[in-house]
């Protein structure tokens, strides 16, 4: 994994949970799940990157 790709994905994951967080301060349902969203997409970018790299290593 790219250290650029895995820092971005750490951050969205930071920023979803913090998101959510404000959403449950708040009561606000929309942010609740905007930030569960942003946790779920930084899920999948660290899948794909740590799949690219079972990739490269196999090749390699």
């Amino acid at each position: 994994m790219s250290i650029e790709e895995k820092a971005k994905a750490t951050a969205k994951n930071i920023e979803g949970k913090a998101q959510e967080a404000v959403g449950q301060v708040t009561g606000d349902k929309q942010d609740q799940a905007e930030g569960k969203a942003k946790q779920a997409e930084a899920s999948t970018r660290h899948a794909v990157e740590n799949a690219k790299d079972a990739v490269k290593d196999e090749i390699d």
